[in-house]
């Protein structure tokens, strides 16, 4: 293997935010631990939003500080705003995933505000933000919104130019938040925002349609080179009418796998976490390999 892709796990953020029933923290903290043993060493441990509106992220903070004690772990927290950025700052994060959406119709809905607000609220997070503080921009309903439908190319594009604007060495993530963008059209818009800027991408996909592995790839032969994915195909956007489940941890890897690209990761401890998140009461898990006798087998 000669090649390498970078894998985000994020079950216990955006795999487990859905749940309605709270999920105990001890159980977010095994789920870390559990898919940090299996080598992922990227991973969003939760997210500093309104408790009211999210309450399953209520207890950010002990994830985190218990995240922070795993050699070699970057554990970021998502942050939507200013007060949750201050949150995240006295919780002692030094990783933040800032995102907002692509649309108007999903921003309003996902954050009650407009997206001139947002943006001007995490443009001045990432001007203020403490030196070494490490920031991506998440930028939901990149290709399809639940409220819109599909977002026109030149659209996201455009607004990927703002976001790139604001730090040209920040991670950006383009998200498919509700599992409906095509394989054509993710690879079209990666291979722009590729040409225009540079790898500085992330792709984070869902599989509501059965087309996040495909999606995946299609990010990947433009030029991506970092994935987002939840072990067991957990989670979903509460904000996001029918969107389900995360692309599958176990079945991005086993795609890379086969392409004989390197991942880091230990395959039959990966398949331990999916079986962890996937039975977490309230959890709706997807994903294929996990329920595979041959690749539960396999090396």
């Amino acid at each position: 293997m000669t090649e390498t892709v970078e894998l985000s796990e994020v079950a216990p953020r955006d795999g487990l935010q859905s749940i309605g029933a709270f999920v105990p923290t001890e159980t977010k903290i095994a789920l870390v631990r559990a898919t940090y043993e299996a080598g992922l060493r990227r991973m969003e441990v939760g997210s500093f939003v309104s408790p009211r509106a999210v309450p399953q992220m209520a207890d950010t903070g002990e994830v985190l500080k218990v995240a922070k004690q795993l050699a070699g772990l970057e554990c970021t927290v998502l942050v939507p705003n200013r007060k949750g950025f201050e949150a995240a700052m006295n919780a002692g994060a030094d990783r933040l995933g800032l995102f907002m959406s692509v649309t108007e119709a999903h921003n309003k809905a996902n954050l009650n505000r407009t997206r001139e607000e947002s943006f001007a609220d995490l443009a001045a997070i990432v001007r203020e933000a403490p030196k070494g503080t490490r920031i991506r921009f998440n930028l939901s309903c990149t290709f399809h919104c639940p409220f819109e439908g599909v977002v026109p190319e030149r659209d996201a594009l455009d607004f990927i130019e703002r976001v790139v604007a604001l730090d040209p060495a920040m991670e950006i993530a383009l998200a498919d938040t509700t599992g409906n963008a095509s394989p054509d059209q993710v690879r079209r818009v990666f291979e722009q925002a590729h040409k225009a800027w540079g790898l500085r991408f992330a792709f984070h996909g869902h599989d509501t349609y059965g087309m996040g592995l495909a999606n995946v790839a299609a990010a990947w032969e433009a030029g991506c080179r970092i994935f987002d994915a939840a072990s067991g195909g957990i989670g979903g956007c509460p904000f996001a009418p029918g969107a389900t489940g995360n692309v599958a941890m176990e079945d991005v890897v086993w795609l890379f796998r086969r392409m004989g690209v390197e991942t880091g990761v230990d395959w039959q401890k990966l398949l331990v976490a999916a079986d962890m998140a996937a039975a977490v009461p309230g959890a709706t898990p997807g994903g294929a390999m996990r329920r595979v006798p041959a690749g539960r087998l396999a090396a």
